[in-house]
């Protein structure tokens, strides 16, 4: 595959862009390989890459129902950060952040990440105070947080109302200078040209329908497109992880499936410099390259594999939207799109072997799996090449929920929606 530079820009741009090669192959499936990933999203391909790079392992494929990124690596709001309380939460994530920050050169693939900050306001005192909290457990573990008084607020977004009259009062917030957002197509694309490169078999419209197995045992997978032998058998498919897994008789995993609705306006002149919450309730926003406003909030609430959500929703986090930025009511929405989400039982995710020999698991993403990217795949394919996990996803296997060793970053307990 060819690299990309500016030489080769500007060589093909000569010749009217002929000469590029595709950016991932289109094989057929082999009988058997060393390693299947379930899923071709993200959290999938960065695992075979890092198999690949990291462990020398390339007789992998990647099996995919749909087209690579049709599920939520391509549907979600972009945004990378840190800003976690829990030490374990907090090293994952930046193990997460220090790759995004090298990402691009390592894949020889512009993925487009802009560390604009990302700044969660404060209402109340005592939310404000909360935030103090995460910010100094953050640079205790060596991120990055600032503290920023309304009038710091004020300058960074001239648009916020930050006035005393203002319905939900701006008293402070907390700033991660290094977060930001990425492309997230780009994302899916460089991860899979870098895995491709290295041997990868990139395998499309090849749904799992069962599993095979040799007693208990995990031994490959049963696709529209023939069977397909491994030694191993990761799962990495998000939202659908309780619909693959039930394939295998695994019904008890502690996630729930729920939909999360995000949104795009028409284009605006630069008015947001960075991500921002509301503190008032559940929102995040930011501009994209393009212009548009990418904005979401709080799930539907019920369980579903669908994706898409409901309008009483889009009332809410419209309604959000514009106690914060009141000057934004007449903007107009241009699309709308849901992601499904794997809710986990603590809000924290689950990488491990098992539940069954020869298969490992990587889902209970909840908010997380976009920023989570670099480090689940990194994490996964360790875990997957080692047969027992790194110290930076050990902490986020199975048995914490029997040995009751919860990772809530939220306090919420037990209620998958809440987190």
């Amino acid at each position: 595959m060819a690299e990309y530079s500016a030489l080769s820009i500007l060589k093909n741009a000569l010749t009217g862009n002929r000469d590029w090669k595709p950016a991932w192959r289109k094989p057929d499936p082999k009988p058997t390989y060393d390693v299947i990933v379930v899923g071709g999203g993200g959290h999938g391909l960065s695992t075979a890459y890092y198999l690949a790079k990291e462990h020398g392992i390339t007789n992998v494929a990647v099996v995919e129902k749909g087209y690579l990124g049709s599920g939520n690596i391509g549907r979600n709001t972009t945004i990378v950060r840190s800003n976690y309380l829990l030490p374990q939460n907090i090293r994952f994530y930046e193990h997460s952040m220090k790759l995004w920050e090298n990402l691009s050169h390592d894949l020889n693939y512009n993925v487009m990440f802009s560390q604009r900050g990302i700044l969660n306001l404060a209402h109340t005192p005592g939310q404000l105070d909360d935030y103090a909290r995460r910010g100094n457990a953050m640079r205790h573990e060596g991120g990055d947080a600032e503290l920023l008084s309304p009038g710091q607020i004020a300058r960074l977004y001239p648009g916020l109302d930050v006035s005393p009259k203002a319905r939900f009062p701006v008293v402070g917030g907390l700033l991660q200078p290094r977060a930001g957002s990425a492309r997230h197509d780009a994302v899916a694309w460089g991860y899979a040209r870098g895995a491709d490169r290295r041997g990868v078999d990139i395998l499309e419209n090849c749904e799992v329908v069962g599993f095979l197995k040799e007693g208990d045992r995990i031994v490959g997978v049963k696709t529209t497109r023939g069977d397909i032998r491994a030694k191993k058998v990761a799962v990495a498919a998000a939202g659908s992880t309780g619909r693959v897994l039930k394939l295998a008789g695994i019904d008890n995993l502690p996630i729930e499936s729920h939909v999360l609705q995000a949104f795009v306006s028409e284009s605006l002149k630069p008015i947001l410099p960075g991500v921002i919450t509301w503190g008032g309730g559940h929102l995040y926003v930011s501009q994209s390259d393009k212009g548009g406003l990418v904005f979401g909030g709080d799930l539907d609430g019920y369980n579903t594999y669908a994706q898409r959500g409901n309008l009483p929703l889009v009332e809410e986090v419209m309604s959000e939207l514009l106690a914060m930025f009141p000057g934004f009511a007449k903007v107009r929405l241009l699309r709308s799109w849901g992601g499904v989400m794997d809710m986990s039982m603590d809000g924290s995710p689950i990488i491990t072997t098992g539940p069954l020999p020869g298969m490992y698991i990587n889902c209970g993403w909840c908010y997380g799996g976009f920023k989570a990217t670099p480090a689940s795949g990194w994490c996964f394919a360790w875990t997957i090449a080692k047969n027992a996990p790194h110290e930076i996803n050990a902490p986020f296997t199975l048995d914490r929920f029997h040995r009751g060793l919860l990772i809530d970053d939220k306090g919420q307990g037990a209620t998958p929606k809440l987190h």
